[in-house]
């Protein structure tokens, strides 16, 4: 049957994917307590927008203008101060291969961390790391890797079995999970049940889900709120 499981299908091209890594990494030790496992599932945002007939915001001028506040209060809320790079939107396939190859040839530790140095990268220092030398830096940054192995990378996200399996991968979310963004989960409610989860604000959601203990938002006398980030707070 199966654990408590998040499955988490995030690009790098996503800064709410970038929020809700965080997020998770941040209440790792709190979902250990509870039996909660998770699992960062790299996939081409391009690919599921096309596959899913959905539409990026850039694209259409009334999300384009919500987004110009959403993003700010997202930023606030998870703790995070960037814009938006000139180069923005980037085709993320380059660093997905790399993370996906990554994933496949690393311990945990370092995926993880590469994840995290290509968002910060890509976000914070505002480098184009769909060039192979940012995302060169972005490896580096991470400081979990050699430079033999950060050219082993980069030959490795150029294979074919490679690009297959970020291919088969969005191509999966899209198709049998019915994933149109990003982040994307895949919850486990450990009984033998799963059900889809969309985006950063989602969170408050999905421990209801699995049955944890977790406070809510509340709002106290004289209009000040409680409960913690993401909806809910372990």
């Amino acid at each position: 049957m199966g654990g408590k499981k998040i499955e988490c299908y995030i690009d790098v091209v996503s800064p709410y994917s970038f929020y809700a890594f965080d997020y998770l990494q941040i209440n790792r030790a709190a979902l250990k307590t509870q039996n909660v496992e998770f699992e960062f599932i790299p996939v081409f945002l391009g690919g599921i927008n096309v596959g899913s007939g959905n539409k990026p915001p850039w694209e259409l001028p009334a999300k384009a203008a919500y987004s110009k506040f959403d993003t700010k209060r997202a930023q606030r809320y998870f703790g995070h101060d960037f814009g938006v790079p000139d180069f923005f939107p980037i085709l993320s396939l380059l660093p997905q291969r790399a993370l996906t190859y990554i994933k496949h040839h690393y311990p945990k530790q370092q995926f993880e961390a590469a994840f995290h140095s290509s968002f910060k990268t890509m976000w914070n220092s505002h480098l184009d790391i769909s060039k192979p030398h940012n995302l060169i830096v972005a490896l580096e940054n991470s400081t979990v890797f050699n430079k033999s192995q950060i050219t082993e990378i980069l030959a490795g996200a150029a294979k074919p079995e490679i690009k297959k399996e970020l291919t088969d991968t969005t191509a999966y979310a899209v198709k049998d999970l019915g994933a149109f963004g990003c982040p994307w989960f895949w919850v486990h409610d450990g009984k033998g049940n799963a059900e889809p989860f969309f985006g950063s604000d989602r969170f408050h959601y999905m421990w209801a889900y699995l049955g944890l203990e977790f406070e809510d938002l509340k709002l106290k006398d004289g209009g000040k709120s409680s409960g913690g980030r993401g909806g809910g707070k372990l």
